[in-house]
């Protein structure tokens, strides 16, 4: 009985545990080219940027990539229904600095793709800036979320 008993023991010592992979992070997922918006960019301009690069919305930033807002589809739409314009459908004096969510949801390069996802579900929310230290890093989608989620 202790032969047994010592095999065992010896196995279970020798034996590694599997190894776990790393958790995916925003950093990993991150889109790092991103367009973004500045504030004092005409929304006319911007609003031919989406189209352009066919996105829903990009970071406004100031100097040295500071996040200072979103801008999105939804907000330029909100801005045509609330009827803020005469006649025109975006008044050529509107800014970014107008339209822009100026407090979007954000997330640190560090944030799990488990946290991001459920940022993505309990929010209105199409991507999320990466910030690092006050700093638009990045971009993550949730079409980014999903194809990690594809490849687990």
């Amino acid at each position: 009985m202790d032969t047994m008993n010592n095999a065992i023991r010896a196995g279970m010592e020798s034996s590694t545990p599997p190894k776990k992979e790393a958790m995916a992070t925003a950093a990993d997922i991150m889109t790092r080219d991103l367009i973004t918006f500045r504030p004092d960019q005409n929304i006319r301009s911007a609003i031919d940027l989406l189209l352009r690069h066919r996105i829903s919305g990009a970071p406004v930033v100031g100097e040295g990539r500071q996040l200072l807002g979103t801008l999105s589809e939804g907000d330029c739409l909100r801005a045509l229904s609330a009827g803020s314009y005469d006649g025109e459908p975006v008044a050529a004096e509107h800014l970014v600095r107008d339209l822009m969510n100026r407090e979007p949801l954000t997330v640190a390069p560090s944030t799990d793709i488990y946290a991001v996802t459920h940022a993505f579900v309990n929010n209105d929310v199409r991507r999320l800036p990466v910030v690092d230290d006050g700093k638009v890093v990045g971009q993550v989608s949730r079409r980014d979320v999903l194809k990690v989620i594809c490849r687990m």
